[in-house]
């Protein structure tokens, strides 16, 4: 969500700042740095595709369920600590991948990467805004720009260094994790608030709201759609490492593009669900097209180009919902809903490989398509209980801060 600040502020920031938003570039490019190197790994490990499209389940599933007690450990141990153990078990278990001998070793893996990155990711924001001069505005800026970074440059980095061997992209974010680990063990100084406790079951009771419920299975099946774009599309494109990589930069800079400036805009000029329920139909027919035309390399490139334009609209547009969905704590709502919409994410990619082997290519998408529509049908269905969503919020630089919790989740 773009946020009006000085620029100056912004960029004149302690040592700290920039250690944590340098971590966080690193840990949002893990999200896609596999893509380019999946048809490799395939090869190389003499895996299946379903086999391969587990790399995304483990990271995901895992992620998603270490959200419900992140919020747990932080306020009982600390943000720093919290922000070191999750970078060290980035390091740990990247370096197992790269030194993996079987596909079974590098999914097990990507599971113990996930946990670390939940734990990075769920702490780093609120120790950016902690520690920025500027207020949170100014936080809240560095931290878009290093979500965007990481989002655009991760299949990049993972196409360039893919060419020369899949384990690659691995041992890179060993390199950077490891450099981000020691920035933010030595900068990050000074006395660290410790926020209350947060209760063990307050993710679990907040999802029997029925505003955050509706949300959180919309989630779901977004994130179906979302994860087949995404993980599935490398397969058919037959691209190697390179060609991918350059593919998903142009999808990430279009995620990013319109999750800060457009998402923005449109939620002044209609209210949420009216986007949410306009957005929707409009990425199934981004996936039917790229279903149908899926030989076609050129055309699958331009519906995974567009569908990240429309994926960034829903990503903060979805995540802002939320946060007024209830009165509950930001931070619990977030959790509790990212926990969810990662099922979505996680079961995405080995059904689409499934499909595509039982059937054609032209499958997962259609099925990514009616996922959407159903996510679509979801909140169409629930708009007496999400009437209030609409509402202006009382606090743009809270909610915004986090929305940026959820899109990096």
């Amino acid at each position: 969500m773009a946020v009006s600040s000085n620029t100056a502020s912004v960029w004149k920031q302690p040592a700290q700042v920039w250690a944590v938003a340098f971590a966080c570039v690193v840990a949002f490019m893990g999200i896609g740095l596999v893509d380019p190197i999946l048809p490799a790994i395939a090869d190389s490990l003499q895996a299946s595709p379903f086999e391969t499209e587990l790399l995304f389940t483990s990271y995901l599933a895992v992620t998603g369920v270490a959200m419900l007690v992140t919020s747990w450990i932080s306020s009982r141990i600390g943000a720093k600590r919290t922000l070191l153990i999750g970078l060290a078990l980035i390091v740990v278990f990247a370096l197992f991948c790269a030194l993996s001998g079987s596909v079974d070793a590098v999914i097990g893996f990507r599971a113990g990467w996930g946990l670390g990155n939940a734990l990075f990711i769920s702490t780093a924001l609120a120790t950016i805004v902690g520690a920025a001069s500027g207020g949170s505005a100014a936080a809240i800026v560095l931290y878009e720009a290093a979500l965007g970074l990481g989002i655009a440059i991760g299949p990049l980095l993972g196409g360039i260094l893919g060419e020369q061997s899949w384990r690659a992209p691995f041992f890179g974010v060993v390199v950077l994790m490891a450099i981000a680990f020691l920035a933010v063990l030595v900068l990050l100084r000074g006395p660290q608030d410790k926020p209350a406790p947060v209760r063990f079951s307050a993710p679990f009771t907040a999802l029997r709201r029925p505003a955050l419920a509706i949300l959180a299975v919309t989630a779901l099946f977004y994130n179906i759609g979302f994860f087949i774009l995404l993980a599935f599309s490398p397969f058919p494109l037959g691209f190697g490492a390179m060609g991918i990589g350059f593919t998903f930069f142009g999808w990430g800079v279009a995620l990013a593009v319109t999750s800060v400036w457009v998402a923005p805009v449109l939620m002044r000029r209609m209210p949420r669900t009216r986007v949410i329920l306009s957005v929707l139909p409009l990425l199934a027919v981004d996936l039917v097209v790229a279903g149908l035309l899926v030989s076609s390399a050129a055309a699958l490139v331009t519906c995974i180009i567009v569908g990240g334009l429309l994926l960034g609209i829903m990503n903060t547009v979805l995540t802002e919902a939320v946060m007024e969905a209830t009165d509950l704590p930001r931070s619990v709502a977030s959790s509790a809903y990212s926990a969810v919409r990662f099922l979505g994410g996680a079961m995405a990619p080995p059904l689409a490989a499934a499909l595509w082997h039982a059937m054609n290519a032209t499958v997962p998408y259609l099925v990514a398509a009616l996922a959407v529509l159903i996510a679509a049908l979801t909140v169409f269905l629930g708009r007496k209980a999400l009437a209030h969503i609409d509402d202006e919020p009382d606090d743009a630089d809270e909610d915004a801060a986090a929305i940026l919790i959820g899109d990096a989740a």
